[in-house]
């Protein structure tokens, strides 16, 4: 094994990221399951500083105030939403997200334009559902912020987020239960993310977890599913959505830059380790591995393909478009000799370095302006 191989086994529980096996044997969440429950280990934090030491995180908190909208009566919930014919106009523009001919000799190959169609209805509905669990996963991290966090200004900015993240939580589930008619448990490599992101003593660890890493990528696929769709109640949801998310990776990036520049070499080896295992985890999420086996598709067969698919490879690079960035401004791509650089080179995600990092370009997100595209 490797000097590479040793350190992922440590970090991810295998030596190579693309080991299918590995990566399927994490056993998948029981549909059944109603209740979870993670030990947390954290401190809750009092502070009697109640001076404004940071200005930026209080014009974040200000925004917040302002930005707050209605899940219930801002959402046009009466819209009439046609699954096969919004996600057939979807596949119209992009394709069903991969190269059919890639798959040449398995069982995909052999689909016609109906199993195309119910792929794409079972993807939309899972990617939705992990984007609820997600959100009650920001709910449950933000809610540990506002506890944990020292900062007097960053626990009157993340008791706001508390509330956008249940609103979130709100009408993504009411979209799933009510125009897509149920949707899938959450994802197994997601499920273990947000263990550890809640497991985690370190204040800063729920941060970086959730507020860079899983907020980043959310913002990231939020975008794209937003520009992609043309179904309006779902287009203008992920509209409100965003003007959140984005204010919510600022904050992360805005407080974490504090502490992570005045941290050692050793101290921010851990938080490089855990950006790492976190980006590994949800790329793994994205194999879609219970969509696959709801079409009556072994994961197995077709996996190995999804990680060579350039169709799918593109996509799922774009994910990282808000992380690298956010990643870069905080210092962790190149202290201890460039460590997660040279992760994210191997992952394929390293050319998004000098995108906007979500700390400056916020604003570009807010209700009444116009939705960014990805830029460099």
């Amino acid at each position: 094994m490797s000097i590479s191989g040793k350190e992922n086994q440590a970090i991810i529980g295998r030596d190579l990221i693309n080991d299918v096996e590995a990566i399927l044997n994490v056993p998948m969440i029981d549909p059944n399951e109603i209740e979870h429950v993670v030990k947390n280990n954290a401190d809750t934090i009092f502070t009697w500083d109640y001076t404004l030491a940071r200005p930026a995180l209080r014009k974040l908190y200000e925004k917040a105030k302002v930005g707050q909208w209605n899940g219930s009566t801002d959402l046009a919930w009466e819209t009439e939403v046609d699954v096969e014919k919004t996600i057939a106009a979807d596949q119209a523009v992009i394709g069903s997200g991969i190269d059919p001919a890639w798959y040449a000799g398995t069982k995909v190959a052999l689909w016609g334009d109906k199993e195309w169609l119910e792929f794409g209805i079972q993807g939309r509905k899972w990617m939705l559902s992990q984007f609820l669990h997600g959100e009650q996963g920001a709910l449950i991290c933000t809610a540990k912020i506002a506890e944990t966090v020292p900062w007097y200004d960053a626990k009157l900015y993340a008791s706001t987020q508390v509330v956008d993240e249940a609103r979130h939580v709100e009408v993504f589930a009411r979209y799933l239960d009510e125009k897509l008619e149920g949707g899938y448990q959450v994802n197994a490599h997601l499920g273990m993310l947000l263990d550890d992101i809640v497991a985690d003593s370190r204040w800063d660890f729920t941060y970086l977890g959730m507020q860079i890493m899983v907020e980043g990528l959310a913002l990231a696929a939020f975008g794209f599913l937003h520009q992609l769709t043309c179904e309006p109640l779902l287009k203008k949801l992920l509209r409100y959505v965003m003007s959140d998310e984005a204010r919510h990776v600022a904050f992360g990036v805005l407080s974490l830059k504090e502490v992570y520049d005045g941290m050692t070499d050793k101290e921010m080896m851990d938080r490089q380790e855990f950006a790492y295992e976190a980006s590994i985890r949800m790329r793994d999420r994205f194999l879609q591995q219970e969509v696959w086996e709801y079409m009556g598709v072994d994961p197995k067969t077709v996996i190995p393909l999804i990680l060579n698919d350039p169709t799918r490879t593109m996509f799922q690079q774009m994910l990282f478009s808000k992380i690298v960035p956010n990643c870069k401004k905080l210092g962790l791509l190149d202290r201890n000799d460039k460590w997660l650089r040279r992760r994210y080179e191997e992952m394929g995600v390293i050319q998004f370095e000098d995108w906007d990092n979500t700390g400056d370009d916020y604003l570009k997100f807010e209700l009444g302006a116009e939705v960014p595209v990805p830029a460099h």
